[in-house]
C-alpha cells in the first residue's frame, strides 16, 4: 500500500506514514455525491430549451422557476443535514443523498406534467443539499492535515466531472436542429418528446454506485468521538495511519472540545462570541462563490452562447468545452491547493474572474462578439475553476470548531443555496431588463468586492489540523 508521510510540523499529524490509498478511496467514494450534484446541476441547461417547449413555457417567471425550484430543495436538504449529519451521523445521509438522487432522476425525466416535473426537480434539489453538505465535510473529518486540502478538492473534482459528463450527454442525445425546422414541426421532434427525459434519466446509473460506496464507508471518527464510541473511531484512525497517527488524532480532537465550554450543538451554538465571526466569514465565501456568476455560464449558457451569435449546434459544442476547460483546471486546483495554500488561489480566482467578467461586458457593449465572448468565459470558467470552486469548499470544511461543524458548514453552504437561487432566478429578468453585458458587469463587481473580503477576512488554514484551525488562532491572516 502506498504511504505518504506527512510533511507540515505546524500540523498536528505525527511524522507517521499515512495509508494514502486508503484515505483517497473513502474520500473518492463520498466524493461519488459530488458527480451526482454537479451531474443533475448542469444537466438541466441542456435540457431546458426541449421541455419548456414540451410543457409551454413562455414566460420568464416560469423559465426561471423550473430553471431554480432545484434550489429549494438545495435549501431544505443543507438545512436538513446540519441536524441529521450530528444526529445520525454522515455517512446515513450519504446514503439518504443516493437514494434520492436515483429516485428523482428518474421520475423528473418521466414527468408528464409541469407539476410533477417541479415536485422532482425540488427532490433532486435535497439530495444535492446533503452530498453538497455532507461529503466535503465527512472527507475533511477523515482527512490527515497535510493531505486535507487535495482530497476535499476531490469533491469539487467530482462535481465537474459530473458537469462534464451531463454536458457530454446532452451533446449525445440532442439530434442536430434543421435550422429551417418549423416550430411545429421541432415540437414533435425527439429532442422535445424524448431527449430531456433521458438526459434525466442517465443519473440514476452513478446514482446506483454511490449508494453500494456509501454501505461500505467508515462512519467519522470525530462524529464517533462526539457520540462516545472512541473505541470505534481510534480503529477507523489507526486504518488511516496507524497507532501513533490515531493516538495523536484523539489527543487533538479532545484538546479542541476542552478548550471551550460544554455545550450540545445546535443552531443556537453558531451565534456564541468568535464563532459568530467564523459564520459570517464562511457565509460571505459561500454568497461570493455563486454571485461571481459563474454558475450562469453552465444553467444559460446556451442563451449566453447565443447572444453571442453562436447557432444550436455550436452552442452545445461550446458548452462541452467549458465544461473541459473546467475539468483540466480543477485538476490544477488539486495539486496546487495545498502548496499555493487558500488565501492566494481566492485572491487570483477573485481577480482573473472579474477581469473577464469586465472584458466581457466592454465586449458586449462594444459587439465584439463570436469568439472574444467564448474565450473570455473560457477565461472565467478556468479562474472560478482553479480558485473559488474547490477552495470555497475547502474553508468551509476547515473553519468550524469541532462541535459545531456540522450545523456551520450547514449555515454555510445553506447561504450558498440562497445565494445561488437569487443568482439563477434573476439573471433571465437581468438579462432582459439590463442586457447580458451589463449583467456581466454585476457580477464583475461582485468579483471585485470578494477581493477585499480574502484579504482582510480570510484566514489562511493550509498545513493546519482542524482543531488547530477551529480553536480560533487563524482568525487574522
Amino acid at each position: 500500500m502506498q504511504v505518504i508521510a506527512p510533511s507540515n510540523p505546524s500540523s498536528n499529524s505525527v511524522p507517521e506514514a499515512v495509508h494514502a490509498a486508503y484515505v483517497w478511496s473513502i474520500a473518492a467514494a463520498a466524493a461519488l455525491g459530488g458527480l451526482l450534484f454537479g451531474y443533475d446541476w448542469v444537466v438541466i441547461g441542456g435540457a431546458r430549451q426541449f421541455y419548456e417547449l414540451y410543457f409551454h413555457l413562455t414566460s420568464p417567471q416560469l423559465i426561471g422557476w423550473a430553471n431554480s425550484c432545484a434550489l429549494l430543495g438545495c435549501l431544505v436538504g443543507s438545512l436538513g443535514s446540519g441536524y441529521g449529519a450530528e444526529r445520525f451521523g454522515r455517512r446515513k445521509l450519504l446514503i439518504t443523498a443516493a437514494l434520492l438522487f436515483a429516485v428523482s432522476s428518474v421520475a423528473t425525466g418521466w414527468a408528464t406534467s409541469f407539476f410533477a416535473f417541479i415536485f422532482w426537480r425540488i427532490a433532486g434539489g435535497v439530495a444535492i443539499g446533503i452530498s453538497s453538505n455532507v461529503a466535503p465535510l465527512y472527507i475533511a473529518e477523515i482527512s490527515p492535515a497535510p493531505l486535507r486540502g487535495r482530497l476535499v478538492s476531490i469533491n469539487q473534482f467530482t462535481i465537474v466531472i459530473g458537469i462534464l459528463l451531463a454536458q457530454v450527454v446532452n451533446w449525445a442525445i440532442a439530434r442536430p436542429i434543421p435550422v429551417a425546422a418549423l416550430p411545429q414541426a421541432f415540437y414533435s421532434s425527439w429532442n422535445v418528446q424524448f431527449a430531456w427525459r433521458w438526459m434525466f434519466t442517465v443519473l440514476t446509473l452513478p446514482s446506483a454506485i454511490f449508494l453500494i460506496a456509501s454501505y461500505f464507508l467508515p462512519e467519522s471518527p470525530r462524529w464517533l468521538l462526539a457520540h462516545g464510541r472512541e473505541d470505534i473511531a481510534a480503529s477507523i484512525l489507526r486504518r488511516i495511519g496507524g497507532d501513533r497517527y490515531a493516538a495523536a488524532e484523539l489527543a487533538s480532537i479532545r484538546s479542541s472540545v476542552t478548550a471551550r465550554p460544554p455545550s450540545v450543538a445546535s443552531w443556537k451554538s453558531l451565534t456564541r462570541p468568535g464563532v459568530r465571526r467564523i459564520v459570517l466569514i464562511a457565509v460571505a465565501l459561500a454568497v461570493l462563490q455563486q454571485w461571481s456568476g459563474i454558475n450562469i455560464l453552465f444553467n444559460y449558457a446556451a442563451e449566453v452562447y447565443r447572444s453571442a451569435g453562436y447557432g444550436s449546434n455550436d452552442i452545445f459544442l461550446n458548452i462541452v468545452i467549458t465544461g473541459s476547460i473546467n475539468l483540466l483546471f480543477t485538476i490544477l486546483a488539486i495539486v496546487l491547493v495545498d502548496s499555493l495554500g487558500r488565501r492566494k488561489l481566492m485572491l487570483l480566482g477573485c481577480a482573473g474572474i472579474a477581469a473577464s467578467h469586465l472584458f466581457c461586458a466592454l465586449a458586449y457593449r462594444h459587439h465584439y462578439l463570436g469568439r472574444p465572448v467564448l474565450v473570455l468565459t473560457l477565461c472565467a470558467i478556468a479562474c472560478y475553476a482553479l480558485t473559488l470552486a474547490p477552495v470555497t469548499w475547502v474553508l468551509i470544511s476547515e473553519l468550524f470548531p469541532n462541535e459545531v461543524r456540522s450545523y456551520g458548514v450547514a449555515a454555510a453552504v445553506s447561504s450558498l443555496w440562497i445565494s445561488s437561487f437569487l443568482l439563477t432566478y434573476t439573471f433571465p429578468l437581468l438579462d432582459h431588463t439590463l442586457g447580458t453585458g451589463n449583467t456581466f458587469f454585476i457580477y464583475g463587481l461582485f468579483c471585485v468586492a470578494g477581493i477585499f473580503l480574502v484579504y482582510f477576512f480570510v484566514p489562511e488554514t493550509k498545513g493546519r489540523s482542524l482543531d488547530q484551525n477551529s480553536i480560533g488562532a487563524t482568525l487574522a491572516p
